[in-house]
C-alpha cells in the first residue's frame, strides 16, 4: 500500500500488522468469533474507536465554542434516545 494515498476507515486494502492483547481479551474475542474471525472483529473496533474519538473531537469544539451543555437536557435527551427514564416514558 503506498504511503501517499488517503483511504477512509474501512476502504481500501487489507494490510497485516502486529498487536498485541491481553491474553483474557484474546480469548474472549476468539470465543464470540472464533479463530479465523479475530481480524474482522478487530476491524470492526478500531472502525468504531474512530467514530467515538471524531464525536469526542466533535463535541469538543461544540463546548469551545458554545459552553458545556447542560446536563439536565444531555440527561432528558439521553433517555429519550435509549427508551429509559420518566423523559422517554412521556414521549411514548
Amino acid at each position: 500500500m503506498a504511503d501517499d494515498e488517503d483511504f477512509l476507515p474501512g476502504d481500501g486494502p487489507s494490510s497485516g500488522i502486529s498487536v498485541s492483547l491481553t491474553a483474557g481479551t484474546l480469548q474472549a474475542i476468539r470465543e464470540r468469533v472464533g479463530k479465523r474471525g479475530v481480524s474482522a472483529y478487530l476491524e470492526r473496533a478500531a472502525q468504531r474507536q474512530i467514530e467515538r474519538d471524531g464525536l469526542a473531537e466533535l463535541i469538543a469544539d461544540f463546548e469551545k465554542a458554545n459552553g458545556p451543555a447542560d446536563p439536565a437536557a444531555v440527561a432528558a435527551k439521553q433517555a429519550r434516545l435509549t427508551g429509559h427514564g420518566p423523559e422517554a416514558e412521556a414521549a411514548a
